[in-house]
């Protein structure tokens, strides 16, 4: 294996024997920087036990990947994309988003309809993590991510808690996927403490070594200051 760090490398080793990958996705997994991005928001302990006992899935941040890299989509950079483009291409390619995404995924419905009194709304993407036993709700937006489309996302979880959610179930969970965002506006859009409402990027292109490192360092220093 290529990868020097002995961290990184029992990582792989770990997830590859899980879950069973073939040699073509481990290749993915390292070149995308996979341990790099899940080891960006925690602590030292933490770094430690995701070297050696793999990514282990109990709250919603540890599904959530900044950013989530899309290259395997195969869209090309163009200044005007739809919505509805980047959902139909990730319902072509749903094995690997799922895979992306990580542990648990399974799909349960794309452009969900919500009726309230009269008024029509559509969640993007909804899927269910068996590892957190939630609905997790994926609102795709192409701009930049605004305090509207926070504000929006929490009415779909709400509806989803309300109505979908069983008693044995855990509250759902939802996902801003974005293109661009404001870390602060995210913080001061959310209560303070928000753990099932969740914003992160996603690239269509495989970002260079350098530009993932980059990411990597910002999120390690925004964790610090959380903390």
């Amino acid at each position: 294996m290529t990868v020097s760090d002995p961290a990184a490398r029992c990582f792989y080793e770990v997830e590859a024997a899980r879950e069973g990958w073939s040699s073509r996705e481990l290749e993915r997994q390292i070149a995308s920087l996979l341990y790099e991005r899940l080891a960006a928001s925690r602590n030292q302990d933490a770094v430690l036990a995701l070297a050696h006992r793999g990514q282990e899935v109990v709250t919603p941040q540890d599904v959530v990947k900044d950013p989530v890299v899309l290259e395997f989509l195969g869209l090309p950079e163009r200044p005007q994309w739809r919505e509805r483009d980047l959902e139909q291409s990730i319902i072509d390619h749903l094995q690997e988003f799922l895979l992306e995404l990580g542990k648990g995924f399974c799909f349960v419905a794309r452009q969900k309809r919500i009726k309230l009194d009269g008024d029509h709304f559509f969640v993007d993407l909804v899927l269910y993590n068996r590892l957190l036993r939630s609905f997790v709700l994926i609102d795709l937006k192409l701009g930049k991510l605004t305090h509207r489309d926070l504000g929006q996302l929490q009415m779909y979880v709400n509806w989803y808690d309300r109505t979908q959610r069983e008693s044995h179930e855990e509250p759902t969970v939802g996902i801003a996927l974005c293109s661009r965002k404001n870390d602060a506006v995210v913080r001061m859009t959310l209560p303070e403490g928000e753990k099932r409402i969740l914003a992160a990027r996603y690239e269509v292109l495989l970002p260079s070594a350098a530009e993932l490192e980059a990411v990597v360092q910002k999120g390690r220093q925004a964790a610090m200051v959380r903390r």
